[in-house]
């Protein structure tokens, strides 16, 4: 059985298909939402992580030590089928990154 991820983890996930400025392809992203809604629902919110800094307000940078280095997309956050997209999880980022993508998320969308 395959375990269903918890906010805070980074996966493996194939983010395609895509269109336009979505991000696209197999990436590494930040699980968002809680493991006991993601294992009920088969669903998790994700936001991707890129390796490619371009300095936009929407990014919050992965602390070292991760196999991967690169910042979080708050700005392309997605709900994807966890399964279905093979969601492997290889590393887990403090809290307060998780904290700061939200506030960065919340900003965005107009939630103060």
């Amino acid at each position: 059985m395959v375990t269903a991820p918890d906010r805070a983890d980074v996966v493996w996930l194939d983010f395609n298909p895509q269109a336009g400025h979505e991000q696209a392809g197999l990436r590494p992203a930040l699980v968002l939402s809680p493991k006991d809604y993601n294992r009920k629902s088969g669903l998790a919110v994700f936001a991707p992580v890129t390796s490619k800094v371009k300095g936009y307000p929407y990014e919050v940078q992965l602390p070292p030590g991760l196999p991967v280095q690169g910042v979080v997309l708050a700005d392309q956050v997605r709900s994807m089928d966890w399964r279905t997209r093979r969601a492997r999880s290889f590393g887990r980022v403090p809290e307060g990154v998780v904290d700061d993508v939200v506030a960065r998320l919340n900003t965005l969308i107009g939630i103060d």
